[in-house]
């Protein structure tokens, strides 16, 4: 079932008007994949990923990126499609992603997105705010003062300095939010949301439809140890390896990404090969969880509940009966 959160009423509901997109987002592990390529064939569309690790070659197991089997029912743009010491910015995904997008609506179609990079989504659907150039002073100070005052003490004066933002806040704790709003007001006096709400005016949203999948998080975590031991069978320290030979050594960004640190540490001889598995289990996990804080964070995301018995097929019947204008246009 679709699960209502809060103001979710406000998200898309057009009976009239087809969405540019529809976004299947969520924690790492939940099913967004076969969701996607699902609602593809029943729409006869193309899906855009949405993954910021899923767009290099030689990482595909890693990474959990389509096989040529699920792409062979589904058209995937910006699937393996840069070498690994290329920079997919977000700003550049944002603009290749709308020129995709675009051709798409088109050809009278409502494009699949796919993935669990939230600023990703956001910089295709809102475009891509950057905001002012960080002031590593005012940064280093304000989680000094976070270390010695506490969270709420910053988040109360971020409540007299941006009400609006941080009422858009779910927690305190999200200390990296809070540190860049008060920066962003020191440094220029002007209030994050003001900025946020200019930018809006200046960018066209692209009007779209955006759902996640809702697991238990024991059960979720489950499925994420799982994956990881499934990659290992399906040759993931072989992927490691090549990327190493290839060139690719310890300093590349792509190699610090989940599981694959861990797994070039145990091919340097540097620890078992069970404690990298491990290793990597935890950090899957960990990253499931900062995924769910951005997505919770954004109202117009509409959840739907998720168990081991529930298919991508009842979960599309459950997206275009809630969305019925999703099958105008198709046979």
């Amino acid at each position: 079932m679709i699960i209502p959160r809060g103001h979710l009423a406000r998200a898309f509901s057009s009976d009239t008007e087809s969405p540019a997109l529809i976004v299947v987002a969520g924690p790492t592990g939940s099913g967004k994949t076969a969701l996607a390529i699902e609602l593809a064939r029943r729409l006869d569309t193309e899906i855009l990923s949405a993954d910021s690790m899923q767009c290099y070659r030689g990482m595909e197991i890693g990474t959990a990126a389509p096989t040529r089997e699920e792409q062979a029912v589904a058209v995937h743009h910006f699937v393996s499609f840069l070498s690994p010491d290329a920079v997919m910015a977000a700003g550049e995904y944002e603009r290749l992603a709308r020129i995709e997008a675009e051709r798409l609506n088109g050809l009278g179609k409502t494009v699949v997105v796919a993935g669990g990079s939230g600023l990703y989504i956001s910089a295709l659907v809102d475009g891509l705010f950057e905001g002012p150039p960080s002031n590593p002073g005012i940064r280093r100070r304000l989680k000094e003062e976070a270390e010695t005052l506490g969270n709420a003490a910053l988040m109360a004066r971020l409540r007299t300095v941006d009400p609006d933002y941080a009422a858009s806040m779910t927690s305190e704790n999200d200390l990296v939010r809070i540190i860049r709003a008060l920066e962003v007001h020191e440094t220029t006096g002007i209030p994050l949301s003001v900025m946020h709400r200019e930018h809006r005016a200046r960018t066209r949203p692209l009007p779209a439809i955006q759902v996640g999948l809702d697991w238990d998080r024991a059960l979720l975590y489950e499925r994420l140890n799982w994956r990881v031991d499934a990659m290992l069978r399906e040759g993931w320290l072989a992927e490691v390896e090549g990327l190493i030979e290839g060139g690719y050594g310890p300093d590349l960004e792509r190699l610090k990404a989940l599981g694959y640190r861990e797994m070039a540490a145990y091919l340097r001889g540097e620890q078992s090969l069970e404690a990298a598995a491990e290793a990597a289990k935890q950090h899957h996990r960990r990253y499931a969880k900062r995924q769910l804080t951005w997505f919770r964070a954004d109202e117009r995301v509409q959840w739907l509940a998720a168990t081991p018995d529930t298919s991508a097929e009842s979960l599309a019947d459950q997206i275009l009966d809630r969305w019925p204008v999703l099958r105008r246009g198709v046979q």
